[in-house]
């Protein structure tokens, strides 16, 4: 059964309604995220809190995951997942606006992980549905485009907010209020244009199928662990500020602007690697390690130069990342198990880059060239598995 442009276009729309409410979502609380860490010190938070808080709700934020993913796929309530969740996610961030002490800030910002937690298996379970349709990697990409232009722009609205009144973080917070209205708004009318989305993927569209009752594929597994050891050896852009500052490499008012620099590398990449996921398949993965590799020498360098290049390539990655690693789950999985498979696969992400940044962060306290080792080691590790998948997802 060949698609009708009435089904495609249906299908672009319901992508294009989810990538604006990430857009409005992303602005909210990457704005408030680029500033949390000052914020919790004017309160009177101590540099470990501020590790600790962080840490915290990017562990919550994933490891959360694996159960709303598989409550979700158990009771079909994908709609009731994502509406609760990017309620509790857009809300917290302006609401640090009100808090008076650094102990009410830090529940607010591990609260809107949980949001994320919460929302994020069942709305990339929709997202799937519409994607099979149009090609998943371009419908992942599109969607991470328009995430990214969100990720750029909040940052800059807290920059623009701390410019028009130096240190009033507070004033920067409550602006943030209005990107998560809009976002909540055009969720709520995505929620009544699409009531029942499952219905886009048409049964014509190209999936593994596995009765209901049988456990997750053996190549699921192989690509779980093969994400568990790339993401390992990526160093968060928070150890790689670090060093900028720590080593003097870039000027403490350009570091904020690069990491917006790699939001729109990540942004541009992604609508072009997802359509060539579309053509070449699962092998495109084998880009994530190998443009992967390079980025620790770079960064952890000391010349302000190749430091730039290794940002670009860290957001080229990213874009990687959240495009085709998502887009491939729906290629492997069929629909009915797609919740729990989104679940499990952001629990991995999310505990393998936090035991990955845990490493690399101490081994950059004994040296740089053992922080450098121990990511290259990972990525190169992971290449001979990548390699396995696709053979795998024939059998």
């Amino acid at each position: 059964m060949t698609l009708t442009g009435a089904q495609r276009k249906n299908a672009l729309r319901f992508i294009f309604l989810l990538g604006i409410v990430s857009l409005f979502a992303d602005m909210t609380y990457e704005g408030g995220r680029s500033i949390t860490g000052p914020y919790l010190s004017l309160l009177g938070a101590s540099a470990a809190t501020v590790g600790l808080v962080s840490g915290a709700g990017e562990l919550v934020g994933y490891a959360l995951r694996l159960i709303s993913g598989y409550i979700a796929d158990r009771t079909r309530q994908y709609w009731l997942f994502t509406i609760v969740g990017y309620i509790i996610n857009l809300l917290a961030v302006p609401l640090l606006a009100l808090a008076g002490r650094w102990e009410v800030a830090a529940i607010l910002i591990v609260v809107e992980r949980f949001g994320k937690a919460l929302r994020t298996p069942s709305r990339d379970v929709m997202l799937s549905y519409a994607t099979r349709q149009v090609g998943t990697g371009f419908g992942f990409g599109l969607h991470e485009f328009m995430d990214q232009i969100g990720a750029v722009a909040g940052p800059l609205i807290a920059a623009f907010a701390l410019y028009l009144r130096s240190g009033h973080y507070r004033l920067a917070f409550a602006l943030l209020f209005v990107p998560a209205s809009l976002g909540l708004l055009v969720l709520l009318i995505s929620r009544l244009l699409y009531p029942s989305p499952q219905q886009l993927e048409v049964k014509s569209a190209s999936t593994l199928s596995y009765p209901a009752g049988e456990k997750l594929p053996l190549v699921f597994w192989a690509y779980i662990f093969f994400t568990t050891l790339t993401v390992a050896g990526y160093a968060h852009f928070q150890l790689i500020s670090y060093h900028f500052k720590a080593q003097n490499v870039i000027p403490d008012a350009q570091i904020p602007l690069l990491f917006a620099l790699a939001m729109g590398v990540d942004a541009l990449v992604a609508l072009p690697i997802g359509k060539l996921f579309d053509q070449k398949g699962l092998p495109v993965l084998t880009l994530l390690p190998l443009l992967t590799l390079p980025v620790p020498f770079l960064v952890f360098s000391f010349n302000y130069w190749l430091a730039l290049t290794g940002v670009l390539l860290w957001g080229a990655a990213m874009g990687i990342q959240e495009t085709v690693m998502r887009a491939a789950v729906a290629e492997i999985i069929p629909r009915e198990k797609r919740g729990l498979a989104y679940g499990i696969f952001n629990a991995a992400y999310g505990a393998a880059w936090f035991l990955g940044s845990a490493l690399l962060g101490a081994l950059y306290t004994i040296s740089i060239p053992h922080t450098i080792l121990a990511a290259t080691s990972l990525e190169l590790i992971s290449l001979p598995l990548l390699l396995r998948i696709p053979k795998l997802f024939r059998s």
